[in-house]
């Protein structure tokens, strides 16, 4: 895809990268390789910055929580977590790699991250963090296991921020969920204290150990995973999936608009 179809540039120049605006979401289309190249390259003691994967969900966030929004704007790199969402903004004739963060996660840990790369992870559970360690040999991670609902806890959110800068990490791994995930980085922003990277990527760690199965290969390259997951945790998962359908409505919104020439490709809305 050229940078004249469907981009707005960055306010600055990060990764030359110019960002693309659909459903509501904001994207920076990378690959995955792309997107792990960019992570490996960028200096371990630069002021933290955010990797976002923005899904279905995240559109309704985006649309619903200014704070939330703020924050997806500001993030460094935010590549396609949804299969559906880019098979509609190619039908549009917008290109959007797919680059999920439990694809970019696994590279990072067998291309870059070494034994002794510092590491913090935010959530998951004591039992995940021994798997991880045993798995990948690891002798420099922190682990904080804040509080359930953390984000509305100021001296929560507080401890982990202080957490987080009293460990300097390369990758600090938020495995939160959204909205709190995106949240939290925000704030660790805010703060200012902090160095390396916040890559909000929900269960990546836990799929990445065996803790969480992702979906059959058909339904994982047929946009269908969201299915198996529903039919998985029906309980946990329906809201998330019902907002989805707000974001796939703004896609076949945006894919008509840029097809009918009634909507700039790549502007906000």
């Amino acid at each position: 895809m050229s940078r004249s179809q469907g981009q707005q540039s960055f306010s600055d120049t990060r990764n030359g990268v110019e960002a693309v605006y659909f459903a509501g979401l904001r994207f920076t289309p990378m690959t995955v390789d792309e997107t792990v190249d960019a992570l490996a390259a960028r200096p371990a003691d630069a002021p933290f910055v955010t990797f976002v994967t923005p899904n279905a969900e995240h559109a309704y966030l985006r649309r619903h929580d200014p704070e939330f929004r703020a924050v997806s704007d500001a993030c460094w790199i935010s590549t396609n977590d949804s299969r559906v969402v880019g098979r509609t903004a190619w039908l549009g004739g917008l290109r959007l790699r797919f680059a999920p963060g439990a694809y970019v996660v696994r590279d990072l840990f067998d291309k870059v991250i070494q034994p002794d790369t510092p590491l913090s992870v935010i959530g998951g559970t004591e039992d995940l963090i021994a798997k991880l360690r045993a798995q990948y040999g690891l002798t420099n991670l922190a682990h904080h296991i804040p509080p359930m609902g953390m984000i509305r806890n100021e001296a929560a959110v507080a401890e982990t921020i202080a957490f987080v800068a009293a460990n300097p990490a390369r990758f600090v791994f938020v495995a939160m969920g959204p909205p709190q995930s995106e949240l939290l980085c925000g704030r660790i922003i805010a703060d200012g204290r902090a160095t390396g990277v916040g890559l909000c990527i929900g269960s990546s760690l836990s799929v990445l150990t065996g803790d969480s199965h992702p979906a059959p290969d058909l339904l994982e390259h047929s946009g269908f995973v969201w299915l198996y997951r529903l039919a998985k945790e029906p309980k946990r998962l329906w809201r998330r999936y019902l907002r989805g359908f707000y974001a796939l409505g703004l896609a076949i919104r945006d894919a008509l608009g840029l097809r009918l020439g009634l909507r700039r490709a790549g502007a906000d809305g």
